[in-house]
């Protein structure tokens, strides 16, 4: 007798299909896992440098730049004995002093990337931060714009503070004060690929 219609080996394929989709949606969702991992430990390692550029900016604004308006006659000497501890770099004192007092297109003692918004190329200062575990991290950072106010940096008071109760007929110069743009860098000491990167606007 002749068959016409063989349907043997229809449940084996039908098996091996399903068995087939399965391991793909298996795969996919492995490759999902690893893809979220990835991505979670890329965001740690970028929110620690971030971290790092926050702290490195608290510093400069708190503690580093104002003393640099405090007349110092040897900044570069000056900044690196006192922040040794965190292996305090400057550029030279004719660079830091220029764009200090004086506006952004008059730096002449600069290299050619001193206005570059890579705070990693010439910068102006650079120091370490260290970590609780590991190789710390590194900050850099550099003035690139400045505009000169008039504020005075000599620390005597020169306004009474009377109001309009003062009997003196002197008239108080209007305060302008001074306007640096400031980019800062923050990144692992052992791996420089993981790196954040902040601007701030220094007025003083």
């Amino acid at each position: 007798m002749k068959i016409l219609k063989n349907e043997k080996g229809v449940a084996l394929v039908t098996s091996l299909l399903l068995t087939l989709i399965s391991l793909g949606m298996v795969m996919a969702l492995l490759q999902l896992v690893l893809m979220q991992t990835k991505i979670s430990g890329a965001h740690k390692r970028y929110k620690n440098s971030l971290e790092a550029a926050h702290g490195g900016v608290q510093l400069l604004a708190k503690e580093i730049l104002p003393m640099m308006f405090s007349d110092v006659a040897d900044p570069k000497a000056t900044l690196t004995s006192q922040f040794a501890a965190i292996e305090l770099d400057t550029s030279s004192n004719d660079c830091l002093m220029q764009k200090f007092q004086s506006p952004s297109e008059s730096w002449t003692a600069c290299g050619d990337d001193s206005k570059s918004l890579d705070a990693k190329k010439s910068w102006d200062m650079t120091f370490k931060l260290p970590g609780t575990s590991g190789a710390g991290y590194r900050v850099f950072a550099k003035i690139v714009d400045t505009r000169v106010g008039n504020s005075d940096t000599s620390g005597i008071n020169l306004d009474s503070a009377a109001g309009v109760t003062g009997v003196g007929s002197n008239v108080q110069v209007q305060h302008v004060p001074g306007v640096y743009r400031v980019e800062a860098e923050g990144e692992s000491a052992s791996n420089p690929k993981e790196k954040a990167e902040l601007t701030v606007f220094y007025s003083y």
